[in-house]
């Protein structure tokens, strides 16, 4: 697939078979994300992988069964594969009390920092990981982890100085059925107008 074609045609899919998705596409997906920008080469973040039947933890604890019947994407939960993003703050701090990097002042401290590169370096990541799952013909979902954050690290043992990015749901896409199941269908959102590049770009001055 040509680089552009892929970025025009990935969407956000909220409704996957529970077909389990091999681990060397895993694999493949997170050695493409490993390649997006770093500050200092740094790679600061990590992806927590839960397949197939471990999925269920993180169901279990971020949206327990009783709350299910009134959840509008029932197939979002067929996803084989949740991975979780974490960005490591400290590791910036560390790399940037290196011999190369002392001189800039942000191994002093989080404070330091203008703007949390970790934080963007772990959102570039997780864009890339995104590209690549739709580029291997997956469907892949980015969505924020709303309750259960704190249950959710003490069960799968994720060091508490580790900021949570989000969750993406990996799987293989499944089509609307003749039953007219609506959690196959795009979120409202879709529908709305793309920016153009003249309402975004801002030439010499605001």
């Amino acid at each position: 697939m040509q680089f552009a074609d892929c970025v025009r045609s990935r969407k956000m899919v909220r409704s996957f078979r529970n077909d389990p998705v091999a681990p060397e596409l895993v694999e493949r997906i997170v050695e493409l994300a490993s390649r997006a920008p770093s500050a200092g080469k740094t790679q600061g973040w990590h992806l927590l992988v839960l397949q197939d039947s471990e999925t269920s933890k993180f169901w279990d604890t971020t949206l327990p069964a009783k709350k299910r019947s009134s959840f509008k994407w029932k197939h979002l939960l067929d996803a084989p594969v949740i991975g979780l993003v974490f960005a490591d703050s400290s590791a910036y701090v560390a790399r940037y009390n290196e011999s190369d990097k002392s001189s800039t002042g942000l191994g002093a401290g989080e404070s330091s920092w203008p703007t949390p590169y970790w934080t963007v370096d772990a959102s570039f990541a997780t864009m890339t990981l995104l590209l690549a799952a739709h580029d291997l013909g997956l469907g892949a979902l980015f969505f924020a982890v709303f309750s259960g954050d704190t249950e959710l690290r003490e069960l799968l043992n994720v060091p508490k100085d580790l900021q949570l990015i989000g969750a993406v749901a990996i799987g293989w896409p499944r089509t609307q059925d003749l039953s007219g199941d609506s959690s196959s269908a795009s979120g409202l959102s879709a529908s709305r107008l793309r920016r153009t590049p003249a309402q975004i770009t801002h030439f010499g001055k605001w």
